[in-house]
C-alpha cells in the first residue's frame, strides 16, 4: 500500500485478498475515530435544547420564544451546512476534512463556554454561537460520505450503521452529560463562578432544587475535553483516499476548500435566519436551500462537476419522495430532540391556578418535573432501536415497514397534542406527564424504525451512483427538522395552544402514508415495497 503524508494512493476494498490483508485494519482504525468525532458533532449541534432549558431556569432575560429561536438556528444551521458538506470529501480529503470539522467545533464550545458566564450577554452573541454550532449537525453529511468510501459494498451497512447509529448516541450523551456537569465546578476558577438557580433543575440522578449553585458554562467547555484529542486522532490515525481524492491539495489548499464551503453555508444560514424575520417560514427555508446550492454551484474548481452530479438526482421522481419519507423519519427523531427539552419545562414548568372568584392565572408549578431528568429517554430509544428497523425491513421490505410506523406516528402524535392541551390548561400538570412522556417515546421508537426502513429504500431504489448524492441530500432536508420542531412548538406554546404543533405533524404523517403508498405499496406501484 502506498501512502504518504497519511495518503493512500492504491485502495481496493473489492479484492477480498486486498481487504483482508491491509483493508479492514484500516477502514476499521478510520471508522473508531470518525464516530466519536461523529457523536461530539451531534452534542455541540443539538446542546441548545438542554442550554436554554437551563438558561430559563436561571432566569436569564429571554422570552420563551427567544430560547426555542436559539435551538432553532442551530437546527437551520446545522441542516444547511449538510449540503455543501457532502462534496467536501471528493475535493479535500478524508483526513484533512475530519481533522478540521472538529477542530472548528471548539469554537462554538468555547465561545458558548464563555458567553453564559455572563447572564448578561446579548442575545445577538447567542444567535452567533448557535449558527456556529450547526457546523455539528453539517459534519454529519461529510463523515458518512467518508465513511462509506473505506468499505466494500458488502460490508457497507455495517459501516454506515455504525457511523450513523452510533454517532446519532452523541444527542442522548449530551442530554445526559451536561446536567451532570452543570452540578460541579469542574474546571475551577478557570470558568468561573456559580450561579444560584431561580427554578428547580435536575439531572438524570434527581431532582436540583431551586438555590442551588450550577454552572451552566460548563455545558459549552466539557467538549473541549474531547475535541481536542479527537482532532489529534484524526489528524494522526486518519487517512486520505487518493482513489476518491486524486488532488486534495497541500493541507492549508485542502482546509481552505472546506472553509470555503462552510462559509458558503454559514451565509445562507444567515440569510436564512433574517428571512424568517420578514417571511413565512415555509417560504424562508426553501429560499435558503436554492441560496445554498445555486451559490455552491458557482464556486470554480474541483466542486464544479460534483455539483453537477449532485443535480443530476433531482429529476429523479423518488429522489422527492424519499425526500418526504426521510423528513418523516430522521427530521422527526432531530426535530423531537431539540424540542422537547424546553417543552417539558415550559409546558409542565408552569399551571393553572383558580383564584376564589374564578380567576384563572398561569403560575409556576413548584412540583414540575425536569426536563434535564427525563428528556434523553425519547432519542436514546430512537438511537437504539435503529438498526432494529434496518434488520426489520430487510425481512419485510421497507416500504412495508414505513407504512406502519407512519401510522403510529399519526395516532401518536395527535395523542400527544391531546394530552398536551390538557397538561397546559390543567391545576395538575404532573398528573399527565407519564403518559406524555411515553408518547413521545413511542413517536422516538417509531422515527428511529423508520430511519433503518427508509435507508433500506434508498438502497435498493437508487443505483451506485446516484445513492451516496441521495443520501446526502435526503439528510440535509431531514436536518431542517431541527428547526422547524423547536419552532413550531416554541410558537404555539407561546401562544397556549401547544396541540395544534402535534396536530399539524400529524398530518403531515398522514401525508407520507399517502405517498409511501402510492410510490411502493398500491397495486401497480412504481418499486414494489422497496
Amino acid at each position: 500500500m502506498a501512502k504518504t503524508n497519511a495518503d493512500i494512493a492504491t485502495w481496493d476494498v473489492e479484492n477480498e485478498e486486498f481487504w483482508e490483508e491491509e483493508g479492514k485494519q484500516v477502514a476499521s482504525r478510520n471508522l473508531w475515530i470518525s464516530i466519536p468525532s461523529l457523536l461530539v458533532g451531534f452534542a455541540v449541534w443539538l446542546m441548545w435544547g438542554m442550554i436554554t432549558t437551563q438558561m430559563k431556569n436561571l432566569g436569564f432575560p429571554f422570552t420563551v420564544e427567544q430560547l426555542f429561536t436559539l435551538t432553532a438556528i442551530a437546527g437551520l444551521s446545522g441542516a444547511t451546512l449538510r449540503i455543501p458538506a457532502s462534496f467536501m470529501i471528493k475535493i479535500a480529503g478524508g483526513r484533512n476534512t475530519v481533522f478540521l470539522t472538529t477542530t472548528l467545533l471548539m469554537i462554538p464550545a468555547l465561545g458558548t463556554g464563555i458567553a453564559l458566564m455572563n447572564p448578561d450577554t446579548p442575545f445577538i452573541v447567542f444567535q452567533a454561537l448557535a449558527l456556529l454550532s450547526g457546523i455539528g449537525g453539517g459534519n454529519f453529511a461529510c463523515s458518512m460520505s467518508n465513511i462509506s468510501s473505506f468499505f466494500p459494498k458488502s460490508k457497507q451497512g455495517y459501516g454506515l450503521g455504525m457511523n450513523a447509529g452510533l454517532g446519532n448516541f452523541g444527542v442522548t450523551t449530551m442530554q445526559i452529560l451536561i446536567p451532570l456537569v452543570m452540578t460541579v465546578g469542574v474546571f475551577g476558577a478557570v470558568a468561573g463562578g456559580p450561579m444560584e438557580l431561580q427554578s428547580p433543575s435536575g439531572t438524570l440522578i434527581g431532582r436540583i432544587e431551586a438555590g442551588t449553585e450550577t454552572w451552566i458554562q460548563n455545558a459549552g467547555f466539557i467538549w473541549l475535553i474531547f475535541l481536542i484529542p479527537l482532532a489529534l486522532a484524526g489528524w494522526f490515525g486518519m487517512n486520505n483516499l487518493r482513489t476518491i481524492t486524486p488532488s486534495p491539495g497541500n493541507p492549508a489548499s485542502a482546509f481552505g476548500k472546506i472553509l470555503g464551503l462552510y462559509g458558503v453555508g454559514l451565509a445562507t444560514s444567515v440569510v436564512g435566519v433574517y428571512a424568517l424575520g420578514i417571511l413565512n417560514m415555509w417560504v424562508a427555508l426553501p429560499l435558503t436551500i436554492i441560496l445554498t446550492l445555486v451559490l455552491l454551484r458557482l464556486i470554480p474548481g474541483d466542486i464544479k462537476p460534483n455539483i453537477q452530479k449532485q443535480f443530476a438526482i433531482f429529476s429523479n421522481k423518488h429522489t422527492w419522495s424519499m425526500t418526504v419519507l426521510y423528513i418523516l423519519t430522521f427530521g422527526s427523531f432531530i426535530g423531537f430532540s431539540a424540542a422537547l427539552p424546553l417543552s417539558i419545562s415550559v409546558i409542565f414548568g408552569n399551571m393553572m391556578d383558580v383564584a376564589a372568584d374564578g380567576t384563572v392565572t398561569r403560575i409556576t408549578n413548584p412540583n414540575a418535573p425536569s426536563a434535564l431528568t427525563w428528556a434523553w429517554m425519547g432519542p436514546f430509544v430512537g438511537a437504539l432501536i435503529r438498526p432494529v428497523g434496518g434488520w426489520i425491513s430487510d425481512k419485510m421490505g421497507g416500504s412495508i415497514v414505513t407504512q406502519l410506523i407512519s401510522a403510529v406516528m399519526v395516532v401518536a402524535s395527535v395523542a400527544t397534542g391531546y394530552v398536551m392541551m390538557l397538561a397546559y390548561n390543567s391545576t395538575d400538570p404532573n398528573a399527565y406527564f407519564p403518559v406524555f412522556l411515553i408518547l413521545f417515546i413511542v413517536m422516538f421508537a417509531a422515527s428511529g424504525i423508520g430511519n433503518g426502513s427508509t435507508f433500506r429504500s434508498i438502497g435498493v431504489i437508487f443505483d451506485q451512483q446516484q445513492k451516496g448524492p441521495v443520501l446526502g441530500w435526503t439528510s440535509a432536508v431531514a436536518a431542517y427538522g431541527a428547526f422547524i420542531a423547536p419552532r413550531v412548538m416554541g410558537q404555539e406554546i407561546q401562544a397556549g395552544t401547544p396541540e395544534l404543533a402535534m396536530y399539524g405533524f400529524a398530518v403531515f404523517y398522514a401525508v407520507c402514508l399517502v405517498v409511501n403508498w402510492w410510490f411502493y405499496l398500491r397495486k401497480g406501484a412504481y418499486i414494489k415495497n422497496p
